[in-house]
C-alpha cells in the first residue's frame, strides 16, 4: 500500500503530521507491518521526536540554525551553491545531516510510538513549500 502525505510548511521549523500517518495506517486494514515514510525533496528532513513540549522543536531548530547558518554568514563563504538564496545550501547541509526516511512498525492496525514520540518534517528553507512525503507499508 502507498500513499503521498502533502505538508504545508511556513518556513523552517517542525511540522508535526503524526495524525495523519495515523489516520492512513488504521484505514489501510493492515494489522501488523512496516511503515516507510520518505521525504521526496533535499532541503527539509523526517525526525521522531518529542511532541509533548515546543520549546523541543523550538531548541532543534535554533541548534541546526547555529550549527549550520545561512550562506550570508562570513563563516560560509567557502560556499558555491548560493544562488537559490542563503538558505539552501544549508538546508541541503541540514538535510545531508539528517534521516530523510523513516522506518516505523504497525501492530494491530497502529503506529508503534512512544507516549510523547511524533513524526515530523523538518523544513530547512525560509519559505513556505508544499512537502511530499511517500508512505510505503506492507
Amino acid at each position: 500500500m502507498q500513499h503521498d502525505f502533502t505538508i504545508q510548511t511556513r518556513g523552517q521549523g517542525l511540522y508535526e503530521f503524526t495524525h495523519e500517518v495515523q489516520a492512513w495506517v488504521g484505514a489501510s486494514g493492515l494489522g501488523n507491518g512496516l511503515l516507510t515514510l520518505f521525504v521526496c525533496h533535499t532541503s527539509c528532513s523526517l525526525l521522531v521526536q518529542e511532541n509533548a513540549d515546543p520549546d523541543v522543536q523550538r531548541d532543534l531548530r535554533a541548534y541546526f540554525s547555529r550549527l549550520v547558518p545561512p550562506s550570508s554568514d562570513p563563516s560560509m563563504a567557502y560556499l558555491r551553491h548560493t544562488y537559490e538564496g542563503p538558505d539552501d545550501m544549508p538546508g541541503h547541509i541540514k538535510a545531508a545531516m539528517m534521516p530523510v526516511s523513516l522506518s516505523l512498525p504497525v501492530r494491530s492496525g497502529a503506529l508503534v510510538l512512544g507516549t510523547w514520540q511524533g513524526i515530523y518534517l523538518f523544513e530547512h528553507r525560509d519559505a513556505p513549500h508544499r512537502r511530499r512525503v511517500a508512505g510505503h507499508m506492507m
